[in-house]
């Protein structure tokens, strides 16, 4: 088996400084994107509220609606 290669400082520096900046980039951007995705939740919760109203209504109303014995 061949023995390791020594790697050279320049390299070591640039994939740490490349692992570092990775990380920061990634903690701004889920900062950036955290409030916009609370925001698109709660409006996606109150369009499902309403829409489940109007499901509410609509099978009230073809219940009523419906031909029956009694009439």
């Amino acid at each position: 088996m061949v023995p390791p290669v020594a790697v050279s400082p320049l390299i070591k520096t640039a994939r740490y400084s490349a692992l570092v900046a990775g990380i920061v980039y990634g903690k701004r951007r889920y900062g950036e994107l955290k409030p916009i995705a609370a925001e698109e939740r709660r409006i996606e919760e109150e369009e499902k509220k309403v829409r489940e109203e109007q499901e509410r209504i609509a099978k009230a109303l073809a219940e009523a609606n419906e031909d029956s014995i009694l009439k």
